[in-house]
This record gives C-alpha cells, structure tokens and sequence, in this order.
C-alpha cells in the first residue's frame, strides 16, 4: 500500500509549497516516526511512503511553518486507517487561514 498527499492554499488558489509533513505509525507503545517530507513545488508529496502494512497512521502537516508564527492551526494532524491491500491512498489538504479540510482522493 502507498500513501501521497498534497497540500492546497485556499486563499492563493494554488499549491502550498514548503509545507512540512511526516507520516507516524500507531504501535503499541505509541506513534513511529516512518517519514519526512516536504510538499513541492506543486504542493505534492507523491511518495510519502510504499510498503505500508494495515494499521493506523497519521499525517502531521507543520501548517505554521507555512502560514507563519500567527496561525489559528500551527499544526494539523489527520489520522488514518490503512485496510486494503494493494490500495494507494492519497489524503489532500485544503487550507486557509481559519480552517482546513481533508478527503481520501484518487
């Protein structure tokens, strides 16, 4: 299974570049860092991680960074649950700065 993501800024229209994002997994003891990254130029991470076994992650997006020191939401955190095998999953960010929203996209 393979997991991408990419980042939206609502108020420019365009991609949000720069943003950081790292993909944790839920063990036992807690979550696991399994990757960093950052959105490009077109705002995309196309190959956060492959290989991914059924559990539960989760995409921290480093928002702040992006929106600067004075932002509503410094960091947004979704939480996933990998099920299918063979399945890509890609989850898109579209973000302002007073909210944000997600979908599993194609």
């Amino acid at each position: 299974m393979s997991l991408s993501t990419h980042v939206l800024d609502a108020v420019l229209g365009a991609p949000a570049h720069g943003v950081p994002v790292r993909l944790e997994q839920r063990g036992p003891d807690g979550w696991t860092l399994l990757a960093e990254r950052v959105t490009g130029a077109d705002g995309r991470i196309p190959d956060l991680s492959t290989g991914l076994a059924a559990g539960s992650y989760r995409l921290v997006f480093d928002t702040g960074s992006y929106l600067g020191p004075e932002a509503f939401y410094p960091e947004v955190v979704v939480t996933l649950r990998v099920t299918g095998a063979g399945q890509h999953y890609h989850v898109p960010l579209l973000l302002s700065p007073f909210a944000y929203s997600t979908y599993r996209g194609s």
